[in-house]
């Protein structure tokens, strides 16, 4: 019986006022929540999680800093539908995107063991101006996703970000590392030394920020991390 008044409630919620797919933004069935079947298996899935020691997105990283593991759950490209996602959930107020997006990263992850050996997860932090223009941060969103399904837990006052000084988005990638190598700040050493942490963000491009924030984090000593994202630019 509890079922069938929370489905008619579900069904008049839905029927009053229709949810959207973030990336086709055609109407969700009732079961369907966030993304539509049909957008979900078009996804273009890096497959990263299979390999996350020695992949496109672990070389990357390579040469610039020793990580274990990384990961993304599907290819970004600008301008395309599922761009959509990151756009919806960071410019429309739309932070249960990244929550969900969140779980279902961690949902498929978990088939190839990627959380097995990881001790924390920590969200890129945003400065506090710009936590206050969009009233959340989409890193945490998503970290709390993870965290759900995998069992992780996350903190959010290990690290800080100091005053936003400049966006990234139209940066190349030297100017980018410049533009980030001092935003954070090691606020608990303790809490991350001799830990495995895993580094979340929504997208990565030239991986500049997780750098950084990295190398802060290894402050603390006896530190290894992996890196987490939604959203991967090929290079």
């Amino acid at each position: 019986m509890k079922k069938i008044y929370y489905s008619f409630w579900s069904r008049l919620a839905d029927t009053i006022a229709p949810r959207a797919c973030c990336v086709c933004h055609n109407r969700l069935a009732i079961s369907e929540e966030v993304i539509c079947a049909s957008c979900n298996i078009r996804l273009p899935r890096t497959r990263f999680a299979a390999s996350p020691r020695d992949n496109e997105m672990a070389q990357n990283f390579w040469i610039q800093t020793p990580v274990e593991k990384a990961a993304a759950l599907f290819y970004y490209s600008p301008r395309s539908e599922t761009a959509n996602i990151i756009y919806d959930m960071k410019y429309h107020h739309r932070p249960e995107i990244g929550t969900f997006m969140g779980r279902q990263t961690a949902a498929e992850f978990m088939q190839h063991h990627f959380f097995d050996d990881i001790d924390v997860i920590v969200p890129v932090p945003i400065s506090k101006k710009r936590r206050k223009q969009r009233g959340y941060n989409q890193s945490e969103m998503i970290a709390q996703g993870v965290s759900e399904v995998s069992g992780v837990p996350v903190d959010t006052t290990i690290v800080s970000r100091g005053i936003f000084v400049d966006s990234q988005t139209h940066k190349h990638r030297w100017g980018r590392l410049e533009n980030v190598a001092t935003a954070f700040h090691l606020d608990k050493p303790e809490a991350v030394k001799g830990k495995h942490v895993l580094i979340v963000d929504d997208i990565i491009t030239t991986g500049a920020t997780l750098i950084a924030l990295a190398n802060e984090i290894q402050k603390a000593g006896d530190v290894k991390f992996s890196f987490l994202s939604l959203g991967y630019t090929k290079s």
